[in-house]
Protein backbone atom coordinates (compact mmCIF):
# COMPACT_ATOMS: atom_id res chain seq x y z
CA UNK A 1 0.00 0.00 0.00
CA UNK A 2 2.92 2.59 0.44
CA UNK A 3 3.46 2.40 -3.19
CA UNK A 4 -0.24 3.27 -3.87
CA UNK A 5 -0.10 6.08 -1.31
CA UNK A 6 2.91 7.40 -3.06
CA UNK A 7 1.33 7.47 -6.31
CA UNK A 8 -1.67 9.08 -4.85
CA UNK A 9 0.28 12.04 -3.34
CA UNK A 10 2.09 12.41 -6.97
CA UNK A 11 -1.31 12.67 -8.76
CA UNK A 12 -2.41 9.05 -9.15
CA UNK A 13 -6.23 8.98 -10.16
CA UNK A 14 -6.68 5.40 -9.62
CA UNK A 15 -4.40 3.00 -7.52
CA UNK A 16 -4.81 -0.68 -8.39
CA UNK A 17 -2.50 -3.12 -6.11
CA UNK A 18 -2.07 -5.97 -8.86
CA UNK A 19 -0.63 -8.49 -5.68
CA UNK A 20 -4.43 -7.57 -4.12
CA UNK A 21 -7.15 -6.95 -6.80
CA UNK A 22 -7.74 -8.17 -10.25
CA UNK A 23 -6.25 -5.63 -12.71
CA UNK A 24 -8.68 -6.14 -15.59
CA UNK A 25 -11.44 -6.17 -13.55
CA UNK A 26 -10.29 -3.02 -12.03
CA UNK A 27 -9.63 -1.44 -15.09
CA UNK A 28 -12.78 -2.45 -16.55
CA UNK A 29 -14.82 -0.63 -13.78
CA UNK A 30 -12.43 1.86 -13.95
CA UNK A 31 -13.25 2.41 -17.57
CA UNK A 32 -17.02 1.64 -18.04
CA UNK A 33 -16.28 -1.60 -19.08
CA UNK A 34 -13.60 0.41 -22.30
CA UNK A 35 -10.56 -0.92 -21.06
CA UNK A 36 -7.09 1.35 -21.44
CA UNK A 37 -5.55 2.49 -24.08
CA UNK A 38 -2.07 1.96 -22.66
CA UNK A 39 -0.56 -0.40 -20.10
CA UNK A 40 2.96 -0.27 -18.69
CA UNK A 41 4.04 -3.26 -16.86
CA UNK A 42 6.87 -3.42 -15.25
CA UNK A 43 6.29 -6.60 -13.13
CA UNK A 44 6.55 -9.36 -15.80
CA UNK A 45 5.44 -12.73 -16.09
CA UNK A 46 2.71 -12.51 -12.89
CA UNK A 47 1.07 -9.49 -14.45
CA UNK A 48 1.17 -10.03 -18.39
CA UNK A 49 -1.86 -11.89 -18.70
CA UNK A 50 -3.79 -9.01 -16.79
CA UNK A 51 -2.50 -6.47 -18.37
CA UNK A 52 -3.47 -7.54 -21.82
CA UNK A 53 -6.96 -8.21 -20.56
CA UNK A 54 -6.90 -4.61 -19.43
CA UNK A 55 -6.38 -2.82 -22.93
CA UNK A 56 -8.90 -1.39 -25.10
CA UNK A 57 -9.55 -2.39 -28.69
CA UNK A 58 -6.55 -1.55 -30.26
CA UNK A 59 -4.82 -0.53 -27.28
CA UNK A 60 -0.63 -1.12 -26.76
CA UNK A 61 1.06 -2.83 -23.69
CA UNK A 62 4.37 -1.57 -22.84
CA UNK A 63 6.25 -4.12 -20.81
CA UNK A 64 9.79 -2.91 -19.49
CA UNK A 65 10.66 -5.28 -16.38
CA UNK A 66 10.84 -8.62 -15.00
CA UNK A 67 10.34 -8.41 -11.29
CA UNK A 68 8.10 -11.34 -11.37
CA UNK A 69 10.97 -13.15 -14.00
CA UNK A 70 10.47 -12.72 -18.06
CA UNK A 71 7.45 -13.20 -19.83
CA UNK A 72 7.22 -16.61 -21.38
CA UNK A 73 7.32 -16.74 -25.49
CA UNK A 74 3.82 -16.27 -26.89
CA UNK A 75 2.01 -16.68 -30.28
CA UNK A 76 1.38 -13.41 -31.91
CA UNK A 77 -2.31 -14.58 -32.35
CA UNK A 78 -2.59 -14.06 -28.41
CA UNK A 79 -2.95 -10.00 -29.88
CA UNK A 80 -5.63 -10.97 -31.69
CA UNK A 81 -7.56 -12.78 -29.46
CA UNK A 82 -7.56 -9.54 -27.39
CA UNK A 83 -8.76 -7.23 -29.81
CA UNK A 84 -5.80 -6.57 -31.78
CA UNK A 85 -3.34 -5.24 -29.82
CA UNK A 86 0.17 -4.20 -29.66
CA UNK A 87 3.15 -5.17 -27.98
CA UNK A 88 6.34 -3.37 -27.03
CA UNK A 89 9.66 -3.77 -24.84
CA UNK A 90 11.50 -0.99 -24.95
CA UNK A 91 15.55 -0.35 -24.39
CA UNK A 92 16.88 2.18 -23.29
CA UNK A 93 20.01 1.43 -25.51
CA UNK A 94 17.58 2.22 -28.34
CA UNK A 95 16.78 5.71 -27.42
CA UNK A 96 19.76 7.01 -26.92
CA UNK A 97 22.41 5.04 -29.04
CA UNK A 98 25.19 8.35 -29.01
CA UNK A 99 26.31 10.21 -26.63
CA UNK A 100 26.04 13.71 -27.77
CA UNK A 101 21.99 12.10 -27.75
CA UNK A 102 22.28 11.11 -24.11
CA UNK A 103 23.71 14.22 -22.59
CA UNK A 104 21.28 16.13 -24.01
CA UNK A 105 18.41 13.30 -22.38
CA UNK A 106 20.07 13.55 -18.88
CA UNK A 107 20.18 17.21 -19.31
CA UNK A 108 16.95 17.44 -19.64
CA UNK A 109 15.91 15.01 -16.40
CA UNK A 110 18.36 17.29 -14.84
CA UNK A 111 16.51 20.18 -15.66
CA UNK A 112 13.20 19.25 -15.16
CA UNK A 113 14.34 17.78 -11.32
CA UNK A 114 16.03 21.58 -10.67
CA UNK A 115 12.67 23.25 -12.13
CA UNK A 116 10.12 20.68 -9.62
CA UNK A 117 8.60 19.19 -12.19
CA UNK A 118 10.32 15.88 -11.37
CA UNK A 119 10.79 14.86 -7.67
CA UNK A 120 12.63 11.53 -7.53
CA UNK A 121 11.86 9.60 -3.95
CA UNK A 122 14.52 7.67 -2.02
CA UNK A 123 12.66 4.90 -0.06
CA UNK A 124 16.03 3.42 1.59
CA UNK A 125 19.71 4.33 2.34
CA UNK A 126 21.67 1.43 3.36
CA UNK A 127 25.15 1.85 4.30
CA UNK A 128 28.19 0.37 1.49
CA UNK A 129 29.36 -2.47 4.06
CA UNK A 130 25.45 -3.57 4.47
CA UNK A 131 24.75 -4.01 0.00
CA UNK A 132 23.73 -7.28 0.98
CA UNK A 133 20.53 -6.25 2.68
CA UNK A 134 20.11 -3.44 -0.40
CA UNK A 135 20.24 -6.12 -2.80
CA UNK A 136 17.77 -8.62 -1.12
CA UNK A 137 15.36 -5.44 -0.49
CA UNK A 138 15.50 -4.78 -4.30
CA UNK A 139 15.03 -8.74 -5.20
CA UNK A 140 12.14 -9.08 -2.87
CA UNK A 141 10.28 -6.17 -4.02
CA UNK A 142 10.23 -4.58 -1.04
CA UNK A 143 11.37 -1.38 -2.02
CA UNK A 144 9.60 1.79 -2.65
CA UNK A 145 11.34 4.88 -5.11
CA UNK A 146 15.29 4.64 -5.31
CA UNK A 147 17.35 2.55 -2.94
CA UNK A 148 20.92 4.47 -2.16
CA UNK A 149 23.96 3.71 -1.46
CA UNK A 150 25.69 5.30 1.15
CA UNK A 151 29.78 5.65 0.86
Amino acid sequence: PEKGELAKANGCDHVILYDEEDVAERVAEITDGQGCRVAYDSVGASTFESSLKSLSPRGLLVTFGNASGPVEPMSPLLLAKHHSLFLTRPRLADHYSDPRETAEGIGALFDMVRAGKVRPHVGERYPLSDVASAHKALEARQTVGSTVLLV
